[in-house]
């Protein structure tokens, strides 16, 4: 059965690399100029890959699947289609186009290899820290149900982080593309506005700053002045989150969503607003101290996040069908290691 679905997930992942050819195809011909016109032909590729995660039933593959294609590609070829967005850069190679807009990267627009994205050894702790939590899984009947959640955060973060950092540093060491970070140490995020504009999923910020942010601003700047027009464009690129996020938890799940995504994300952008209103009003005369504001940050996220973000993925039995797959993938490795050991010791 393993067998089978890694088969079904490479033939999928084989009609979106075709599909991509296509689109870079439509977006060198002068036959298709950007536009409405370009979007028509675009709009078949994009339904497709609304479908896709339909057809995985592994949550990891579902997951990134959902979240890199279903959301960030069609959100980037929406972009392409009006000549803006990464995909639209003229000087762009097939291989390029293909990984710009399948995989969550994004190319550094000044490389330093002194600012590299993740170090090895950062790297490593974190996969040697989520190894730990997994083992401390086995003794979830002795945990408190309040620690246990808070193990859920960290299991989000360590596994997002270490997927996406897993997925740049082979694009970056197969195209020779110097890349922009996915997180920047969420954990030490000094308000909500640092946690998501600065420091959580940037990939997602950046894809959602063009294709929400910025229309949403320009326009309700017409009606309420370029000043004002900051807090409808925030709340709104919430909602067109929490809309995406509710999409990626119905491919995991298969369940009607119960809209509890969708309110952590509307009130995450009802404080981040408030929180920008205050801080233009106080923070010159009140500035918090980064000891005081970290945690109330942090605590904030971890709270709301236990209350309406978790309880839809442990309802579809998210965590048991993760540790299922970690069970296989663990088994796999051991049976390779034991295989090379033993045709070595051979030799």
């Amino acid at each position: 059965m393993a067998s089978e679905g890694i088969n079904k997930f490479i033939k999928l992942w084989l009609y979106i690399i075709i599909s991509l050819c296509y689109c870079y195809y439509i977006g060198r011909t002068k036959k298709t100029p950007k536009g409405i016109v370009r979007l028509l032909c675009l709009l078949p590729v994009m339904c497709l890959f609304l479908a896709i995660p339909l057809n995985i039933s592994s949550i990891h593959f579902a997951g990134t699947t959902a979240f890199s294609i279903s959301w960030l590609a069609n959100f980037k070829l929406l972009l392409f289609a009006f000549g803006k967005g990464p995909l639209s850069s003229p000087s762009l190679s097939l291989p390029r186009f293909i990984a710009l807009a399948c995989f969550p990267i994004k190319i550094q627009q000044h490389p330093s290899h002194l600012n590299a994205y993740q170090t090895p050894t950062n790297y490593a702790i974190k996969v040697l820290l989520f190894a730990f939590l997994l083992s401390v899984y086995d003794y979830t009947h002795h945990i408190h149900p309040t620690i246990l959640l808070v193990l859920y955060c960290f299991h989000v973060y360590f596994c997002l982080e270490i997927i996406l950092v897993t997925v740049a540093t082979l694009t970056r060491a197969l195209l020779g593309l110097e890349l922009e970070k996915q997180f920047n140490e969420p954990y030490l995020s000094t308000s909500l506005q640092d946690f998501w504009g600065r420091r959580w999923n940037l990939m997602a910020t950046s894809v959602l700053r063009p294709t929400a942010y910025e229309p949403v601003r320009n326009t309700a700047a017409r009606f309420i002045g370029h000043k004002w027009a900051l807090l409808p464009a925030v709340f709104g690129t919430f909602v067109v989150s929490g809309i995406m996020h509710e999409l990626i938890f119905y491919y995991l799940g298969r369940v009607w969503p119960t809209w509890e995504v969708m309110r952590f994300f509307l009130l995450h952008g009802v404080c981040v607003t408030a929180e920008i209103v205050l801080k233009n009003a106080f923070a010159d005369k009140w500035p918090l101290p980064r000891a005081v504001s970290t945690p109330l940050t942090v605590g904030f996220v971890m709270i709301t996040g236990n209350w309406l973000f978790f309880p839809p993925l442990l309802r579809c039995g998210a965590k048991e069908r993760a540790l299922e797959e970690y069970a296989v993938l663990g088994a796999f490795i051991k049976n390779v290691t034991t295989l090379a050991f033993s045709s070595f010791q051979s030799q």
